[in-house]
């Protein structure tokens, strides 16, 4: 028999306990405030029976993108499987959705979870999900159309609206749409000043307008929210950072780092690439960052097995290596991220396309960088960066490859190039220090005017 959760989606728990540990387990992985492990853990032990709890474990873990976790992820799994005789078909479709993610089957993942929403657009598990392995997978046009489908079936009062509304702001920003975007994370702040994802979301679209005083004034406005207790606050800090290296303030990008973006504030993967991206941005600045890059690499888990799971941060793994001049394990990493991709081992794993189109070419071209050849690294890089969306990440986060063809171009011969993205640069946005240097290390003749 299947009873309604707190938005009437069938589940196949009749404990009430359970189904309200399973709620709040939901807010906490929309909301980032602490992690949802005890209170899946209390939905477990009220109905030793019910599946879901299993699998929204396992799909959290995943979600962190640490291959460490997958063991434990696939234990999940398997408890899950042995209960799914119980399980609505919605719960089973979440199991199945969460097993193709184990498999790294991300593309097939979201296509089950769209269906889900198409059945169930108050399904916030479903939408939660396939936003994040949008996100991962660079499916901008998922992103915007999956949370604008189901809006229209909330209430403004439940208290997940705010949260879908920050997703659809989202979404909205990675198309380019950011007037809407920002009244959209305006709009769901309004409603609930405890949205990270919607601070976020409006952060993101004054990076891309060039706005960053006013972008670091916003996230100090609602720090309060943000800063404390929420999972989310190591990416804001480095959208904080993002702001005052727009700026040139190199110091206080230091000072950031120093405080929220290295030692102990670095828990997960997801916290280091942040951590890396931002290093590398100061490393092409020339500024001399092995010290905080080593740091970085000493707690990663860069063991066996790791290399070639998620061409993204395989990326940053190796921007970290190179800043730290640790050119050896840098070449190593690139090889067995190369060998996973190009052999037949796991061949429907999504990332291994990833890791072909995009991921592979821009590590060789870290790698032509850092040996000091500029224009391979041109080479390299350019060809991809039209198409670099396709393996995952923002508009912000991806800037690292621009960021990068600036500096080889600054560099080497291709400075012709190097003219063209500034031109671009100078026509998305207005004239900020970080682009002034960059006309001033290509020697422009529009560095005069800007």
């Amino acid at each position: 028999m299947a009873h309604p959760d707190a938005r009437g989606n069938p589940c196949s728990s009749s404990s009430l306990p359970a189904r309200e540990a399973a709620e709040q387990a939901l807010w906490r992985l929309m909301s980032f405030y602490d992690t949802p492990l005890a209170d899946l853990d209390a939905a477990m032990a009220a109905d030793p029976a019910w599946a879901l709890p299993h699998v929204m474990k396992a799909g959290f873990l995943l979600s962190l993108t640490e291959p460490t976790l997958a063991r434990e992820a696939d234990a999940h799994l398997s408890h899950a499987r042995a209960l799914a005789r119980h399980a609505t078909p919605r719960e089973r479709a979440h199991l199945q959705a969460v097993q193709l993610v184990l498999e790294g089957r991300w593309h097939a993942a979201c296509r089950v979870w769209d269906e889900l929403l198409i059945e169930h657009p108050r399904d916030a598990l479903a939408l939660q999900w396939v936003q994040l392995w949008d996100f991962y997978r660079g499916d901008a046009h998922g992103l915007r159309a999956r949370p604008a489908r189901v809006l229209p079936a909330w209430d403004e009062a439940d208290p997940l609206y705010a949260h879908v509304l920050a997703l659809h702001a989202f979404g909205l920003e990675e198309n380019n749409l950011y007037p809407q975007a920002e009244e959209a994370g305006r709009r769901a702040l309004a409603s609930n000043p405890r949205v990270p994802w919607a601070v976020h979301a409006v952060a993101h679209v004054m990076e891309m307008q060039g706005r960053f005083e006013e972008g670091s004034a916003w996230l100090r406005q609602h720090q309060a929210q943000w800063a404390e207790g929420n999972g989310f606050a190591g990416h804001l800090w480095w959208h904080k950072s993002l702001f005052r290296l727009e700026a040139l303030d190199i110091k206080g990008v230091l000072r950031l780092v120093d405080a929220h973006l290295s030692g102990d504030a670095l828990q997960i993967t997801l916290q280091r690439v942040d951590a890396a991206a931002l290093l590398w941005r100061l490393h092409l600045l020339g500024e001399d960052v092995s010290a905080h890059a080593a740091g970085v690499l000493a707690d990663w888990a860069l063991g066996e097995g790791c290399a070639g799971d998620y061409a993204f941060n395989d990326v940053h793994a190796v921007a970290t290596m190179v800043a730290a001049g640790a050119h050896g394990q840098a070449e190593g990493w690139v090889a067995r991220c190369a060998e996973r991709a190009l052999g037949a081992e796991d061949a429907r794993r999504t990332n291994h396309l990833m890791a072909r189109e995009v991921g592979l070419p821009l590590m060789r071209g870290l790698l032509a960088f850092s040996r000091g050849d500029a224009d391979e690294a041109v080479d390299l890089i350019y060809p991809v960066r039209s198409g670099a969306q396709r393996f995952g990440g923002s508009h912000a986060q991806r800037d690292l490859i621009d960021q990068t063809l600036l500096a080889a171009a600054a560099l080497g011969q291709r400075r012709a190039l190097g003219r063209a993205l500034v031109n671009e640069r100078c026509m998305a946005k207005p004239v900020t220090p970080l682009t002034r240097h960059w006309l001033e290390k290509l020697a422009l003749p529009e560095a005069a005017q800007a």
